[in-house]
């Protein structure tokens, strides 16, 4: 039968319908490619612009806001390995 039995053609063959059978999906793929490439940089712009205008506004003289960290508790797992074991 040659190098490939009828099985590996029967998965070439779908494999190729799937990417360029029906409707232009590669096309219309590519397009959607094409609009979150042209929003990411527009974002982007946008960031850098803020940035700017952020700097502007602490010279002439706002103070920048803190974050406050919370508190957190750490637990420590070899206790609680210990207190199943005790009560079991």
């Amino acid at each position: 039968m040659g190098a490939f039995s009828i099985w590996h053609w029967v998965i070439v063959l779908v494999v190729v319908l799937v990417l360029f059978g029906g409707k232009g999906k590669i096309s219309s793929l590519m397009g959607d490619f094409g609009k979150g490439l042209k929003s990411f940089k527009k974002g982007m712009k946008d960031e850098e612009g803020e940035k700017k205008l952020g700097a502007e506004t602490t010279d002439a003289g706002e103070q920048p806001k803190s974050i406050q960290a919370e508190e957190v508790e750490v637990v420590d797992a070899s206790n609680l390995k210990n207190d199943k074991a005790a009560s079991s």
